[in-house]
């Protein structure tokens, strides 16, 4: 959580907007699973399947 007020993180703004449009959030997991084949692109797939997560309750940390 920021410490600035009214501030929010990326991550806490894209954890919000996924949770909010489920048809977003399928969209980011088609683009994640496509990261996933290349192996320069991994890392960002993985970290976009984590937000996803996240952003349905999975309690990652």
């Amino acid at each position: 959580m920021s410490k600035l007020k009214g501030v929010v993180s990326h991550h806490e703004r894209e954890i919000a907007e996924l949770s909010a449009d489920r048809e977003l959030a399928v969209e980011y997991l088609k683009a994640a699973m496509e990261s996933l084949d290349n192996p320069d692109d991994r890392a960002a797939g993985l970290l976009a399947l984590r937000t996803v997560a996240e952003a349905y309750g999975a309690g990652l940390r």
